[in-house]
C-alpha cells in the first residue's frame, strides 16, 4: 500500500486524505492542475480514473470542465442548425419553449443528471401535459444533449429512460367502401372528389390541397404528388415540397373514379393547367381550419364518430394491403420517407399499382353505385 502522503505517478497524482478516502489530481492542456470532482473508496478507483482523463487528452477529447455552457444557449444555436421542415419547425419550437426550456435553460449542460431529467418527465406527467406532447419534448431534449455529447461537451447523454421518447396510439379505424360513400355524400359537391382521392390513393390533405390539373391523368388513371401544402403560424399557408424525395410519386387511382374526377375537373377546380383542382368556398386555397367545419358536419350527418380526415389515408393503405400490395409498394403508396428512390418507380413499371387501384376498384363496383358524372345525381 503506498503511503498517505501520496506517490509519484508518470500522469497525474493520488493521495491519501485523513479520511480515508483517495483524491486524484493532474495537469490538463491547458497548464492548470485538474482536481476530481469526487473523492475515492480506492487507489485503485482513482488510478482508473486518471488513466481515462489521460485517455481523453491523448484522444482530443477533453473538455475544459471550467467551462460552463448553458443549457439555453446551447440549445439554441442547435435549433438554428437543425434542417426542418417549417411544420416540424413550429411544432418543436414549442415543445422547446414550452415544456423544456422552463427547465432546463439555465443549468449548465454539465450538471443535467439522469435524475433530474426524470423529475423533469415526471412533472409533465403530473401537470396533466399529453402523452404524445411528453415523449416529443423527451425526444427534443434528448436529441440536444446527444449533440451535446458528440461535440464532447458532456461525456454521457442523461436522457436514459427507457421508452420515455415513445408512446402508444390507440389504433385509428378505417373506413369500408360504404362508408368512405357515405362521407362523400354528406360533404358539399366541391368536397366529394377530395374525400374519393384521400381514401382510395392515400393522399394527405395538404398534399391534395396543392393538387393542380395537370397532376391529374383521367386516361392513366394516375394522379401525381410533386407539392403540399403546410400551416404555419409564423409563415402562413406555404407551399412546400412533400415530406421526403419519397413523397414525391405517381398513384394509380381506381378506374371507377375517372368519372367523379372529370365531373370535379369539369365544374369545380381552376381554370388552366395549374390551375387547382380543389378550391375554398371562396376560390381560395382549400385550407385544413376551413375544411374542418365541413367534416364536423358530415361526420354528425352520418354518425360515423370520432374519424379524422387523415384516417382516410389509413384506408387506402388498408385496402391496398387487403389487396395484396407488398411492403414496398405500400410504402410508395403512402410516400414513406424509407423508401428509396429507384424503388419509387420499380414496380409502376411491372404495373402492379395498377392492379392494386384495380383491387380498390372492384371493392367500390360491389356497392353498386350509379355513375355520378356530368348529369350529377
Amino acid at each position: 500500500m503506498p503511503n498517505d502522503k501520496g506517490r509519484r505517478r508518470r500522469f497525474g497524482s493520488v493521495r491519501k486524505l485523513p479520511s480515508g478516502r483517495f483524491q486524484a489530481r493532474y495537469r490538463g492542456p491547458d497548464g492548470l492542475m485538474r482536481t476530481a470532482d469526487n473523492t475515492f473508496a480506492t487507489q485503485t478507483d482513482a488510478d482508473r480514473w486518471l488513466v481515462k482523463q489521460e485517455a481523453k487528452i491523448l484522444d482530443g477529447d477533453w473538455t475544459n470542465p471550467d467551462v460552463k455552457i448553458a443549457f439555453g444557449d446551447f440549445a439554441e444555436d442547435w435549433f438554428k442548425d437543425r434542417d426542418y421542415a417549417a411544420t416540424t419547425r413550429e411544432r418543436n419550437a414549442v415543445v422547446l419553449n414550452r415544456f423544456i426550456l422552463p427547465t432546463f435553460s439555465d443549468l449548465p449542460l454539465r450538471e443535467i443528471t439522469t435524475p433530474q431529467v426524470r423529475r423533469w418527465r415526471t412533472d409533465l406527467i403530473e401537470a396533466g401535459v399529453g402523452a404524445a406532447s411528453v415523449a416529443k419534448a423527451y425526444q427534443v431534449l434528448r436529441a440536444i444533449l446527444h449533440t451535446a455529447v458528440d461535440d464532447g461537451l458532456i461525456e454521457r447523454n442523461p436522457c436514459r429512460i427507457k421508452g420515455a421518447g415513445s408512446v402508444t396510439h390507440t389504433e385509428r379505424p378505417f373506413l369500408s367502401v360504404p362508408e368512405v360513400y357515405r362521407l362523400a355524400d354528406a360533404v358539399p359537391p366541391h368536397c366529394r372528389a377530395l374525400i374519393l382521392l384521400a381514401a382510395f390513393c392515400a393522399l394527405r390533405f395538404g398534399e391534395l390541397a396543392a393538387l393542380q390539373r395537370h397532376d391529374i391523368d383521367l386516361e392513366a388513371h394516375t394522379v401525381s404528388v410533386r407539392r403540399a401544402y403546410a400551416e404555419t403560424r409564423a409563415e402562413g399557408l406555404i407551399v412546400k415540397a412533400p415530406k421526403s424525395a419519397a413523397g414525391v410519386r405517381t398513384v394509380a387511382f381506381p378506374a371507377s373514379l375517372a368519372e367523379e374526377l372529370a365531373h370535379h375537373l369539369a365544374e369545380y377546380a381552376d381554370a388552366g393547367r395549374t390551375g387547382l383542382v380543389f378550391v375554398g368556398a371562396r376560390g381560395g386555397v382549400m385550407r385544413r381550419n376551413n375544411f374542418r367545419r365541413i367534416w364536423l358536419r358530415a361526420l354528425a350527418a352520418t354518425g360515423l364518430g370520432d374519424v379524422h380526415f387523415h384516417d382516410l389515408r389509413h384506408t387506402g393503405n388498408t385496402l391496398a394491403a387487403t389487396g395484396g400490395a407488398s411492403t414496398r409498394e405500400l410504402m410508395h403508396r403512402m410516400g414513406h420517407s424509407s423508401v428509396r428512390a429507384a424503388l419509387i418507380y420499380q414496380h409502376l413499371v411491372n404495373g402492379r399499382d395498377h392492379v392494386i387501384a384495380d383491387y380498390v376498384d372492384g371493392q367500390i363496383r360491389k356497392v353498386k353505385r350509379p355513375p355520378h358524372g356530368p348529369s350529377g345525381t
